[in-house]
């Protein structure tokens, strides 16, 4: 087994566990830093894809704005279980069985796939930041500006709503 494989298998373990911690854990505190652990996991994936712009764009959106958001909303909730109503079991059951069907419909969908063969070691300068710079600014530089006006309106908006 080479060191690939073995960073592979913990990287995917600690998501896995993260993700199951995310859904079981009582405390939504808890679960959002579950999900920080997953997404750090994830990140680490890219990195062994040799997609390191896409390591740092998701450690810096993803676990650094979006889950410090989460876990600012959560503190700023009043959460009392008390005022909370209780589920109804039926709706357990529910939840259950529609998360089994959707997992059969998927292993039988995913069981038909074919996977294409993968050669990782053809090109060492997939996923580098310069070929996707040159990318963007040449082959898609209007969608790139499109985006680049797209998001300044909506930080204007934000800045206009946040003002009154």
């Amino acid at each position: 087994m080479s060191i690939e494989q073995i960073i592979f298998i913990v990287l995917s373990s600690i998501a896995i566990a993260a993700a199951l911690g995310v859904i079981l854990s009582k405390n939504p505190v808890n679960s959002v830093l579950c999900m920080i652990i997953c997404f750090v996991a994830i990140a680490g994936h890219y990195i062994m894809l040799n997609a390191q712009f896409l390591f740092i764009v998701h450690l810096i959106v993803y676990t650094g704005a979006i889950m410090v958001l989460f876990l600012f909303v959560l503190m700023m909730m009043n959460l009392n279980a008390e005022i909370e109503p209780q589920k109804r079991n039926w709706l357990k059951y529910a939840g259950a069985i529609s998360g089994g069907a959707l997992l059969l419909v998927l292993v039988g969908a995913l069981r038909e796939a074919s996977l294409p063969a993968i050669n990782a070691g053809a090109s060492s300068d997939i996923g580098l930041i310069s070929n996707l710079g040159k990318t963007l600014f040449t082959s898609y530089v209007v969608p790139f500006e499109l985006s680049s006006v797209l998001f300044l309106s909506a930080m204007v908006g934000a800045v206009v709503i946040g003002r009154k």
